[in-house]
C-alpha cells in the first residue's frame, strides 16, 4: 500500500514524524505558515530541553547535530527556599541536551527537504483540511493553535484548568556563571514559583535560559508584565532583585555587569492553559485527521515535557502509519493505545506539580535531599513521565516509594 502523509505545522513532533515516514519510503508532506528564515529571525517561541529518550529518536533520525559532549547536562539541581533551604543534586543516566528552537526547527526542515521531503510554506485555515483530506491518506495537525484547536475539543477529565496556573516570563541570558559540571537548576521560593535554569545552545554559543515559572499574585509576577523594551535597565533590576530575594543559587553566579538578554528578540511572557484534546476529527467522505504534539496535549514548561511527549507521541503515530492497512478510528485508539500512558503521565506530573504541595510530597523532597538513589530516580523519570506518576500518583505510592528506597 503506497501511503501519503499530509502534516500541517513543523514543530518537533512534525518534523519528527515526516523524517521517520522519509526513512521508510512513505510520501511525506509538510505545510506550514513560517519558512526557515522567519523562523530564524523570530521571537523566542519556548525553552525547551531534550531528555535522553528523544535524543535517542534524533540519534536514529540521524539529526543529532548539536554533540551532548559540548552542549549536554546530566545534572538537576533541587533548591527550595524552605525556612530550613534544602539543596540537593539529582543525576540522569545520560545527558539531556537544550538547543534554540529557532536554530532547532530550521535544520531539522533543511534535513526534511535534503532527503525528499517536501514543505509547502503557506498558511491552512480550517476549512481547507477536508481538501487535505481528499489529497493525503492521512492528515496530521500538530498546529495547535487558532482554528485547529477547535478541531479537536477540550477532554474536561484530564484538563482541569480553566486559566494559566502559572505566569510565564522566561529569557536567554548573558552573564550567568556556568555550574561544574554543567546542569539544570530547578529552584522553589514557595508562595512565589519556581525558577528553572537551563544551559542552551543559541546563536551566541551557550546562553543561559531563566525560565521564571510565577505564581498569579505572588512577589514575582510583575516579571511577566515588565516590558524590556520599553525600559531595559527597569527590566534588569528588577529581576535581579527578584532573583536574589527568591532564588539565591542562581543569583550567585551572576555578574550583573554582564548580564542581559542575548537580544531583546529572546524574551517570551505570557501564560497557557494546560489540557488534552480528543486525537481525531473525521474531515469528510471517510477521511480522518488525528492531532500530534500541541494539538493533542499542551503541558505547562515547568517540567519541560512538552517537547518530549510531542516527539514520543510522533514516533509511535509514525510506527503505527509504517504499519497500518487503513486510518481509520480503529488506527486512532491504537496510537492511543500506545501513547496516552506518556501523554497523560506528563500532563497528571506537571499538573500535581503546579498544585499547593501536599505533606506527601514535602516528605519525598526531604528523602530526595537525604538520599542520592530516590533523587536520581526521580531525575531520570523525567525521561519516563508515566513512571514518575506511578510513583507520584497517591499519597500511598509515595510513601511506598520512600520506604523502598530508605
Amino acid at each position: 500500500m503506497e501511503k501519503s502523509i499530509g502534516i500541517v505545522g513543523a514543530g518537533v513532533a512534525g518534523l519528527h514524524l515526516g523524517l521517520y515516514l522519509l526513512e521508510h519510503g512513505i510520501k511525506a508532506t509538510i505545510i506550514t505558515d513560517k519558512t526557515p528564515e522567519q523562523v530564524r529571525d523570530g521571537r523566542l517561541p519556548n525553552s525547551v530541553s531534550h531528555h535522553h529518550v528523544t535524543l535517542a529518536r534524533e540519534s536514529r533520525l540521524g539529526v543529532c547535530h548539536w554533540p551532548v559532549e559540548e552542549w549536554g547536562y546530566q545534572i538537576h539541581r533541587h533548591y527550595f527556599g524552605l525556612p530550613d533551604p534544602l539543596a540537593f543534586p539529582g543525576r540522569f543516566s545520560a545527558p539531556s541536551r537544550a538547543v534554540d528552537y529557532r536554530i532547532y526547527l530550521p535544520r531539522l526542515m533543511d534535513d526534511f527537504e535534503a532527503r525528499g521531503g517536501t514543505i509547502y510554506y503557506r498558511q491552512i485555515d480550517r476549512d481547507e483540511i477536508p481538501a487535505l483530506g481528499e489529497h493525503f491518506d492521512l492528515v496530521v495537525v500538530g498546529a495547535g493553535r487558532g482554528a485547529f484547536s477547535e478541531m479537536f475539543p477540550v477532554r474536561p477529565e484530564y484538563s482541569p484548568f480553566d486559566r494559566p496556573q502559572r505566569i510565564l516570563c522566561v529569557g536567554l541570558y548573558t552573564g550567568v556563571r556556568p555550574d561544574e559540571p554543567e546542569s539544570v537548576t530547578f529552584s522553589v521560593s514557595p508562595g512565589h514559583g519556581e525558577l528553572i535554569h537551563i544551559p542552551m545552545y543559541s546563536f551566541s554559543g551557550r546562553v543561559d535560559v531563566l525560565l521564571l515559572e510565577n505564581i498569579p499574585g505572588g512577589d514575582i509576577e510583575e516579571m511577566a508584565h515588565l516590558r524590556y523594551d520599553d525600559d531595559r535597565r527597569l527590566f534588569l533590576d528588577t529581576l535581579l532583585a527578584k532573583l536574589e530575594r527568591h532564588h539565591p543559587t542562581i543569583y550567585d553566579r551572576i555578574d550583573t555587569a554582564r548580564f542581559d538578554l542575548q537580544d531583546p528578540k529572546d524574551l517570551l511572557q505570557g501564560g497557557l492553559v494546560p489540557g488534552i484534546r480528543h486525537s481525531a476529527a473525521e474531515i469528510g467522505d471517510g477521511a480522518m485527521a488525528i492531532a500530534v504534539g500541541d494539538a493533542h496535549a499542551t503541558v505547562d514548561p515547568i517540567l519541560g515535557q512538552g517537547a518530549n511527549i510531542a516527539s514520543h507521541s510522533a514516533w509511535v503515530l509514525g510506527e503505527e502509519i509504517v504499519k497500518a492497512d487503513a486510518f481509520d478510528r480503529a488506527f486512532v485508539e491504537r496510537v492511543d493505545h500506545r501513547r496516552m500512558d506518556r501523554v497523560l503521565g506528563a500532563q497528571r506530573w506537571t499538573n500535581m506539580m503546579l498544585a499547593p504541595p501536599s505533606p506527601e510530597r514535602g516528605a519525598l523532597i526531604a528523602a530526595m535531599s537525604q538520599n542520592p538513589a530516590l533523587a536520581d530516580e526521580f531525575t531520570e523519570n523525567f525521561n519516563y513521565p508515566e513512571r514518575q506518576w506511578a510513583r507520584l500518583s497517591s499519597p500511598e505510592s509515595i510513601q511506598a516509594w520512600i520506604a523502598e528506597k530508605s
